[in-house]
């Protein structure tokens, strides 16, 4: 049997996770020196209430090496394989501490860790991929090797309500901060080579910014794999939610609709209202 383990930036709802049989394994969240494990001991909501006491934005940190041992110990006495996702190594040292884990148990051979080279639902997307094939009853290697070339294939897309988070984070400078909140400035946000960052501006009540994305993302969506698309959010309106569900709901082109709210890695780094689209290219 082969088991399908993602870190928790991966945003999956638990209804997803249990419908595809993904373990996820949580990274933390540092707030002052205090850590707490992702989507376990702390909430998005008491991160933004933290955040906005201490006028800051929380640090995160890996996952843990002796629980991701565990982990891959226990899949390996199982006489199962596992194949595991983590956020991209040129952001975070998750991965770094999977290939610990997988080294320090000597399991390299029934381990296989992907680098997903994306964040967030993306991560997600790949992970589904990864257990639909086991189910169907592809090995292991014939997994990876389709992974790998689907990773330039998924597309992670956002638009973020508030340029704040982004700034604490040095993500984005005190003028652009300034001029957001005055202008009402909104950033497009899409992974580009491993690296989450702003494609285009909109300008405008989030409410109008919202149906402008969504119609710039038309073409794509219509050409995009009709398998499943997760539409995600930090915290927003009904409003705004229910214009993103009816919008793609009314493509009437996915099979499967994945609604989620992002955990506390992203909600660490972009903040409340962030609201975003995944999905996988033909």
């Amino acid at each position: 049997m082969i088991r399908i383990f993602t870190d928790s930036a991966s945003d999956l709802p638990k209804c997803t996770l249990e419908k595809y049989g993904i373990t996820v394994l949580p990274l933390f969240i540092c707030l002052g020196d205090d850590s707490y494990k992702d989507g376990i001991e702390i909430t998005p909501r008491e991160i933004y209430r933290w955040a906005s006491e201490n006028k800051t934005t929380p640090k995160t940190a890996a996952i843990s090496l002796d629980e991701t041992i565990n982990a891959m110990q226990k899949v390996i006495d199982d006489g199962d394989e596992m194949i595991i996702f983590s956020l991209p190594a040129s952001m975070s040292s998750t991965n770094n501490v999977m290939h610990l884990a997988a080294e320090e148990i000597e399991g390299e051979d029934k381990i296989s860790i992907i680098d997903s080279e994306n964040l967030s639902a993306g991560i997600g997307l790949l992970a589904i991929e990864a257990s639909v094939m086991a189910k169907n009853g592809m090995t292991r290697k014939e997994i990876v090797k389709k992974i790998n070339e689907m990773l330039p294939k998924i597309r992670t897309t956002a638009v973020a309500d508030t340029l704040l988070y982004l700034h604490r984070g040095g993500r984005c400078s005190s003028i652009a901060t300034l001029a957001g909140g005055i202008l009402k400035i909104h950033p497009k946000l899409e992974v580009v080579d491993s690296v989450l960052g702003p494609t285009k501006k909109y300008r405008g009540s989030m409410p109008a910014v919202v149906n402008n994305y969504l119609n710039d993302l038309k073409e794509n969506l219509l050409n995009a794999d009709p398998s499943r698309i997760v539409i995600a959010h930090s915290g927003t309106t009904a409003e705004i939610l229910t214009t993103m569900e009816e919008y793609v709901r009314g493509l009437n082109y996915f099979k499967e609709i994945i609604l989620t709210r992002v955990g506390g890695i992203i909600s660490s780094h972009l903040g409340p209202g962030t609201v975003g689209i995944f999905y996988k290219e033909k």
